[in-house]
């Protein structure tokens, strides 16, 4: 069986509306753009936020907060994510634990930023020795 062109159903386009083309066209005289005004006219565009003169919301508003930019973003590694890692093999525990190690088994994104060690909610009594920057105050038995 073959399928010709002419088999497919016919797709409907409708023609873009030529403004200012006369009164029957339906866009005609002012071409829908009401009568008269700065938005009747050629070259006219509507600014954002501005109020007709009024005093804008954004400056009647008070301001709020700030962003601080010398803020240091701490990525915490979990110690149970560290356990379960050496259980799949992807981290050595008989050496010392790295941010290096960490980047490859991709528990941090990237060794050049700050890494605390933090504890879950269980307890672990693994010997295991971990190089990070920081540490909580029950995982401080891990550091290197």
């Amino acid at each position: 069986m073959s399928l010709s062109l002419t088999a497919l159903p016919k797709i409907k386009r409708n023609s873009r509306i030529r403004v200012g083309r006369g009164i029957g066209s339906g866009k005609g005289k002012t071409s829908g753009r009401g009568v008269k005004g700065q938005k009747a006219r050629t070259g006219h565009h509507s600014v954002r936020g501005f109020e007709g003169g009024q005093t804008p919301i954004y400056m009647r508003l008070p301001k709020k907060g700030f962003t601080n930019v010398l803020r240091e973003k701490i990525e915490a590694v979990n110690i149970n994510d560290i356990l379960k890692m050496i259980e799949s093999k992807k981290l050595d525990s008989s050496a010392t634990i790295t941010k290096a190690n960490l980047e490859t088994a991709g528990l941090i994104k990237n060794q050049k930023s700050k890494v605390k060690l933090i504890m879950g909610k269980k307890e672990v009594t693994a010997n295991l020795k971990v190089a990070v920057d920081a540490y909580s105050k029950k995982a401080q038995a891990f550091s290197a």
